[in-house]
């Protein structure tokens, strides 16, 4: 704990109600098994980030694609976050059985999370977006597996961001009236979760099998509809293991994401009720195959149980 002496009165903040920093710095986390966790995910990034949206995109290799090198595109993607440290181990980790180790925590997490995003609110994007993939592809509850798999690495990047980034605000706001905090954090957080599911909406536009009836609406109202799901994720996230005696076993870990999932499909619900769509979704190719029966935007031609 010399380092905690070194940084200061203000660098001793309160993250995930734990006072203090054992890293050295006001980003990274106290556990050293979650720091090398997501100092890994964010290094890996570049890997699938390049390979997507730096050579399949721009050089329109997709053109040839067929339902076999898309999965296989999603695999090569999404697999490493599993294998690489397995076989480079973190010295955090050395010591660690598998399930005591973070990285294999927040690939729980974010598995359990992003499947019920794909399953389920992806039909969210086809009623109340005017969304649709038209790219060949082998589905399940017709969204492409390749979803699935891409959405993972997406979304481990994304909270890692979110993780540094919440971190040190809590750190820098940590002198500051409880009220003042939390209203802080949560401007933070709808900041953030708006940015992100704005760019990544810009980031896909150049690839033309996943269209949008009204794409000026989706850029504009569907990056909030979509922030939904991170203003819910970042903060319960963070939580995970931020340190090392916190008891997040696996068990806990995936109840947390369960709910996580709940809380966020209670809200995208509300949404479709309330505020039904936010385009016209006649001419769209998939918004008349919800995924439930319940699936319906009022006021819309999409009749339940149109399968």
């Amino acid at each position: 704990m010399g380092g905690f002496d070194v940084i200061g009165r203000r660098g001793s903040g309160r993250v995930g109600g734990a006072r203090g920093t054992e890293s050295g710095s006001l980003w990274l986390a106290p556990n050293p098994s979650k720091r090398w966790g997501e100092l890994f995910f964010l290094f890996y990034t570049p890997f699938w980030l390049t390979l997507c949206l730096g050579i399949v995109v721009p050089y329109k290799l997709y053109e040839s694609f067929t339902e076999l090198e898309y999965l296989l595109l999603g695999l090569v993607s999404a697999v490493p976050t599993f294998l690489i440290p397995l076989v480079l181990v973190g010295k955090a980790d050395s010591s660690k059985c598998l399930s005591n180790r973070y990285w294999v925590k927040a690939n729980l997490w974010i598995i359990i999370f992003s499947y019920v995003g794909n399953y389920f609110w992806t039909h969210y994007f086809f009623t109340v977006l005017g969304a649709s993939y038209t790219f060949p592809s082998w589905k399940m509850n017709n969204v492409p597996h390749t979803t699935f798999l891409l959405t993972h690495v997406c979304f481990l990047f994304y909270h890692m961001v979110s993780n540094l980034t919440l971190r040190r605000l809590r750190h820098s706001i940590t002198d500051l009236p409880p009220s003042i905090r939390f209203v802080t954090e949560a401007a933070w957080i709808l900041a953030l979760s708006y940015f992100i599911a704005y760019l990544e909406t810009l980031a896909i536009s150049n690839f033309p099998y996943y269209d949008f009836v009204d794409r000026d609406s989706m850029y504009k109202i569907g990056s909030l509809f979509y922030a939904i799901y991170f203003l819910v994720s970042f903060p319960m996230f963070a939580r995970v293991a931020e340190k090392e005696d916190d008891g997040w076993d696996l068990q806990r870990v995936a109840v947390d994401a369960l709910g996580a999932a709940m809380l966020v499909t209670i809200i995208l619900d509300l949404w479709r009720i309330s505020l039904g769509s936010i385009a016209s979704t006649s001419h769209s190719n998939q918004c008349k195959q919800p995924g439930l029966a319940w699936f319906h935007v009022p006021g819309s031609d999409i009749q339940n149980g149109n399968m």
